[in-house]
């Protein structure tokens, strides 16, 4: 059964590859499944049929028969755990890519958007000048610990994995902030990640409907 997922009508990422659809659609092309896209409008992601989908009024959304999911974390494990292709067949380097999906998602990634909240939704308020230094540094603890442990491997843990799919996606936020750059690694990385033909397919797929969206106004 081909699956449907949703994603934004206009991205607010203006075609950058940053919104959430694209991590699934990466999943997605990685594992070879064909699937569907339902483009939503922020005024019907408030609409009591796409919170059926996704109770937050978010995107994306995974729907496969009777199954619907939200959250990222869990649409791109299940994609993981039901594909070939993204997650090892030892359970011990399985256990440890899952592992790396997590801390993407719970490590890694919570500094990094509240230096997107701040830079984007807080910019004009007074206390934000002395925040971003402190939440920078946060930023800059991290990817220092995560450079630290990548070295000079390619990837997280052996050979790519979902672990590897997600970091990059969170790590993506930063480019051209200064910060990944800072970390010539990780910005390495998230290059290879980028160089992947999924990320290609998908990045394409995401961008060709932002290109739409502008095209009809």
């Amino acid at each position: 059964m081909t699956p449907t997922i949703t994603a934004f009508e206009r991205s607010p990422d203006r075609g950058r590859g940053l919104a959430r659809d694209m991590r699934v659609r990466w999943a997605l092309e990685e594992v070879g499944q064909a699937y569907e896209v339902r483009l939503v409008s922020f005024e019907t992601m408030k609409q009591p049929e796409h919170l059926a989908r996704n109770p937050f009024g978010q995107i994306p959304s995974f729907e496969e028969g009777d199954l619907i999911l939200f959250e990222t974390g869990a649409i791109v494990l299940h994609i993981a755990q039901t594909h070939d292709g993204l997650l090892p067949a030892d359970p011990a380097a399985r256990a440890r890519a899952i592992a790396w999906l997590f801390a993407a998602l719970n490590t890694i990634e919570p500094p990094i958007l509240e230096r997107q909240t701040a830079l984007l939704l807080e910019r004009d308020r007074p206390w934000t000048s002395e925040r971003m230094p402190l939440i920078e540094e946060r930023v800059r603890a991290r990817l220092a610990q995560l450079s630290a442990r990548l070295g000079g491997a390619d990837w997280l843990d052996g050979g790519f994995s979902a672990g590897d799919l997600m970091m990059v996606m969170v790590l993506r936020w930063l480019k051209g902030s200064g910060l990944l750059e800072a970390a010539p690694n990780l910005a390495a990385y998230v290059a290879r990640g980028e160089a992947r033909p999924a990320f290609q397919r998908a990045f394409a797929a995401q961008r060709a409907v932002f290109e739409a969206a502008e095209a009809a106004g």
